[in-house]
């Protein structure tokens, strides 16, 4: 027994594995005859016990230099003992599966690490030590796991950001991080933060989604699948438009998959999310300031590099500020077919934000050749919006046929129409098509790509 892990010899506490929480506030209680395999929810309410009972018996500053073996042969007695207490007939084999999981969880990042597990979860929100929020299927609830105080969490956030090289302080309060497996992490403590550390984490799904996927998730029909991979193969390029968690790079992600991967192709990120299946693919990154305020390196500087690296298409995975002219540069001098998000409600408030970004730039263009750049580079937009029910969808999908005077023109080919919300809360509606025929269809004949007779049928559901 290593009694230096045990509260007493230093002042903070660790807390241990919980799974599956989205589930534990509903967990029924456990039978005495709660078997592991066969009693999956009473097993959860047996392991919140053990969280709460072991996350008053341990430090955290001993465990930071314990292996996962010393911290195996402190915890095997404090289980067994918690598990006999409670008459829970547990084999030799369930039992070291408990206690082997729990101590992952302590050399992992606290609490919150079934979560991380949890595929069904997309995002994690820590509001201080005291709550944390998931969203699952769309939906945002609440979890029973805390931390143990303020410093607990903090020591979470300082194994996050010191993986990365980074530093999260008074003098640096924000910080924009990454874990292991990719999934995104932002991050905000006092004085910035009121009550206390703010964590958000947007996780990196393993398995990338694909138009199919998101067909049978009921987000996009056969018809527009269709047309976005003509487009992508057309080599049209593509702006993704929607707010936040719409599911805009998700839907980037799936685009992509249609680029022949004969194609060399450049990503640009603030903070690397496309996960492109092609084998040809160069991932730039932004850099933050130092501590000092230098080596930012920006998204602008980027694009401006990319355009050296030889790019077939130039992927940047959401345009923010004056990155963007660069790209509609790109768009219009070869690298047709490249692709990139933007946060705006509706396709007309997306061009004008790329507009307001282009004017960012400092160069002296007038509002109309501004907009005249826009038409000549975009080819295709596509709406994307997360519903009060939580479910995402393709709202839109609009061609822009070029100017009119001032005005850019769009052509709606796809919308999807509400009809009602059901008393559950469930969005009902369709999926139709205008009438438009994309005025791209001719030249995409001549490359072997044609449409079905009835894809742009107005009188036809789709």
């Amino acid at each position: 027994m290593l009694g230096r892990f045990i509260k007493g010899t230093s002042e903070q506490p660790v807390a241990v594995k919980v799974e599956s929480l989205a589930v534990l506030a509903d967990a029924p209680a456990l039978s005495p005859a709660a078997d592991i395999e066969s009693h999956g929810d009473g097993f959860l309410t047996l392991k919140v016990e053990l969280h709460r009972h072991l996350i008053d018996r341990f430090n955290l500053t001993a465990l930071e230099s314990a292996s996962k073996d010393e911290i195996l042969n402190e915890i095997r007695p404090i289980v067994r003992e918690f598990v006999r207490n409670r008459n829970v007939p547990l084999n030799a084999r369930e039992l070291d599966q408990l206690t082997s999981e729990t101590a992952d969880e302590m050399l992992g990042l606290g609490p919150i690490e079934p979560l991380l597990k949890d595929d069904t979860i997309t995002d994690i929100m820590i509001n201080t030590h005291k709550r944390v929020f998931i969203e699952r299927r769309g939906i945002v609830e609440e979890t029973a796991i805390r931390f143990r105080d303020e410093a607990h969490l903090l020591r979470v956030i300082n194994k996050i950001v010191s993986n990365i090289g980074r530093r999260v302080d008074e003098s640096s309060p924000m910080v924009d991080a990454r874990l292991d497996d990719g999934s995104r992490v932002n991050i905000a403590v006092r004085p910035i933060s009121v009550d206390g550390p703010l964590v958000s984490i947007r996780k990196f799904s393993k398995n990338p989604y694909s138009l199919e996927r998101l067909m049978a998730l009921n987000s996009i029909k056969q018809p527009m699948v269709d047309l976005l991979r003509i487009a992508v193969q057309a080599r049209k390029s593509i702006l993704v438009s929607g707010g936040t968690g719409s599911g805009k790079t998700t839907l980037l992600n799936a685009l992509s998959s249609y680029i022949p991967s004969r194609e060399r192709l450049i990503t640009i990120e603030d903070a690397a999310e496309l996960q492109l299946q092609q084998p040809h693919v160069g991932r730039l990154e932004t850099r933050p300031p130092s501590v000092e305020g230098k080596g930012e390196v920006r998204q602008r500087e980027l694009v401006k590099n990319a355009l050296r690296m030889r790019p077939d298409r130039i992927i940047v995975g959401e345009v923010r500020g004056e990155e963007a002219f660069d790209m509609l540069q790109a768009m219009n001098t070869g690298h047709e077919g490249s692709m990139t998000t933007i946060h705006a409600n509706t396709p007309r408030d997306a061009i004008s934000r790329l507009e307001q970004m282009v004017g960012m730039a400092g160069m002296p263009m007038t509002h109309e050749s501004i907009r005249a750049q826009i038409a000549s580079a975009i080819d295709i937009i596509v709406q994307t919006q997360r519903l009060s029910d939580g479910g995402r969808r393709v709202t839109s999908i609009s061609e822009l046929t070029g100017m009119e005077g001032n005005v850019v023109q769009l052509q709606e080919i796809y919308n999807f129409v509400r009809r009602e919300v059901t008393a559950d809360g469930k969005v009902v509606g369709e999926f139709r098509a205008t009438g438009v025929r994309p005025r791209f269809a001719p030249e995409a004949a001549t490359l072997g790509h044609h449409f079905a007779k009835d894809a742009f049928n107005p009188q036809v559901a789709l």
